[in-house]
């Protein structure tokens, strides 16, 4: 299979741009699958209707088939199509923040959608993208589509362009290069099937952000749980991984440059993910800064792609610093604690 690839922006014409957009939206009609960028990662897209088109995602991927998609819509009014019993608090959490990085589970309504889109339960994970190509390609596309990022299944999630064409050329049928993405890391999930949301997902929406519209939110501390159909991408399964092994180190300055010394004195070349303020502080074999600790946001913009640099440098072992969990840092840290299989070293 070739992959066609269209590139949308800045340089490129109204004209040229439509129509690069309309011929991606017809392969999604022909129910093939087709990269294209959203404002936290790249997704993987296909019409949520057909079972024959949400099967190639799976397996372009290489993705678990029991891992449930989030379908993406053009509109706010299209949830009422795709979703039933809908809490009142979900209208006003639209109204606050779609389009934009906050997905919504709820139960699903009638027998439209792919069964392999909801895993077989009786909800879905639903939202509406802040990325005009997105936006406009769903919406030449006249049907909801169902998209994960688009990655190898595993490994971390592309935030260019180029992250996709390494992973899956040959694998899809097309790759829309809108540029880089903006949030970084994905959507929120919110469980709303209950009378009080449960955050199942950290992402680019914050808990403080959703509290602040409709009070008390609870967070799902048992993100993956063994046996138990998820709810949610992210509940299940290692994600994010790049090749070499992650580990998390929590405490002083000194105590992570001891860690790292340990590694090295062991033969391995480390590499050390930090941020613009470690980049004088720490020596390891590979430094890689990941945006500034003052701007959690940078750091969670720069994620995934600093941990794919790190497999260009052949590293044996990360070594990452933590960030606070709070705001978008309980993103951060949720999307590294999977990339290193919750492999945590505390100092005492």
């Amino acid at each position: 299979m070739k992959t066609k690839v269209w590139t949308v922006g800045e340089s490129e014409n109204l004209s040229t741009s439509y129509s690069h957009i309309t011929q991606a939206a017809q392969l999604l009609q022909e129910n093939e699958v087709v990269a294209f960028p959203t404002e936290t990662v790249y997704g993987l897209g296909a019409n949520a209707f057909s079972d024959d088109a949400v099967q190639k995602i799976f397996l372009a991927k290489g993705r678990p088939s029991d891992n449930p998609l989030i379908v993406h819509i053009a509109s706010k009014d299209k949830l009422n199509e795709i979703v039933k019993d809908i809490p009142d608090y979900v209208y006003k959490l639209v109204d606050a923040f779609w389009p934009g990085p906050l997905t919504f589970i709820l139960p699903k309504k009638g027998e439209l959608l792919s069964t392999y889109v909801t895993a077989g339960l009786e909800t879905v994970g639903v939202r509406m993208p802040n990325h005009p190509i997105a936006l406009e390609l769903i919406k030449e596309a006249n049907v909801p589509i169902a998209a994960p990022s688009a990655n190898r299944s595993g490994k971390p999630s592309p935030t260019l362009a180029s992250h996709v064409y390494h992973d899956l050329n040959g694998k899809i049928s097309g790759l829309v290069d809108g540029g880089p993405t903006g949030v970084g890391v994905e959507s929120t999930v919110l469980d709303c099937t209950t009378t009080i949301p449960t955050i199942l997902r950290p992402g680019g929406i914050t808990k403080e952000q959703i509290e602040f519209i409709v009070g008390e939110v609870k967070v799902d501390k048992a993100l993956i749980e063994e046996g138990h159909a998820p709810k949610s991408p992210g509940m299940k399964y290692t994600h994010y991984s790049p090749n070499a092994p992650v580990i998390l180190v929590e405490g002083s300055e000194e105590f992570l440059q001891k860690q790292i010394n340990q590694f090295m004195q062991q033969g391995k070349k480390v590499g050390l993910l930090t941020t613009i303020e470690g980049l004088t502080k720490y020596k390891a074999d590979k430094v890689i800064t990941c945006g500034s600790r003052a701007d959690l946001e940078s750091v969670a913009a720069q994620l995934y792609d600093v941990l794919r640099k790190f497999d260009e440098e052949d590293v044996d072992l990360i070594v990452s610093e933590s960030f606070p969990q709070f705001g978008v840092g309980e993103a951060i840290m949720n999307r590294l604690l999977k990339a290193a299989g919750n492999h945590v070293i505390v100092e005492n």
